[in-house]
């Protein structure tokens, strides 16, 4: 037996990649990856969301007449719907925490379910919008609001597909990082419905 054998070294000190130093966002439930996207989007809309309220400021008057053509009923609607996918999904977790993998799923069906129906109403809104004669060249508020409000739907159709893969491969951290993405969707909403339809 060789000396080295006899008396191992100790290993070396582990660095920053190795521990996968993110900044504190290791500490964070699902991979950090996760929350830089999602801390990114967040940036953006709150970005959408303070040019809204800044040009409304310029032109309270057109504003506030556009924003009469919206139904605060509908947008209240898809509001209930997404925290109700968003209690879903919290669910699935739990669910998956508990070793119980077909209840998680289940969940998470539920939690497309929802997101689905989101999407419906918000097809049927824009529809009922543009057989009114209000497109997305109507008027700088009409610009925003399809702008905001479809670049919104264009992550719940991405949350969809995530809630597929996370479905899949139901893992914790699969799990962590999939929901944590879907509240996400759940959060923006939750601010561009009163900015948009609600505050005048």
């Amino acid at each position: 037996m060789t000396r080295d054998m006899e008396n191992p070294q100790p290993p070396e000190p582990e660095t920053d990649a190795d521990t996968g130093n993110w900044g504190g966002l290791e500490f964070l439930p699902g991979h950090p990856l996760m929350w830089v996207l999602i801390l990114s989007e967040l940036v953006v809309f709150g970005a959408f969301l303070l040019v809204f309220s800044a040009v409304r400021i310029s032109d309270p008057g057109g504003f506030a007449a556009d924003q009469l053509h919206l139904s605060p009923v509908v947008g209240g609607i898809n509001t209930i719907v997404l925290l109700t996918s968003g209690l879903s999904a919290v669910f699935a977790l739990r669910a998956v925490e508990q070793g119980k993998i077909a209840y998680c799923r289940l969940w998470l069906a539920l939690t497309a379910v929802l997101g689905l129906v989101f999407l419906i109403v918000k097809l049927a809104e824009y529809g009922a919008k543009i057989n009114t004669g209000f497109t997305i060249d109507t008027s700088t508020f009409f610009t925003l609001y399809f702008l905001i409000t479809g670049f919104h739907a264009l992550h719940v159709v991405l949350g969809l597909g995530i809630l597929g893969v996370v479905a899949f491969w139901p893992s914790r951290i699969n799990l962590e990082t999939g929901t944590a993405f879907w509240h996400m969707v759940d959060l923006i909403w939750v601010l561009v419905f009163p900015v948009i339809y609600l505050v005048r």
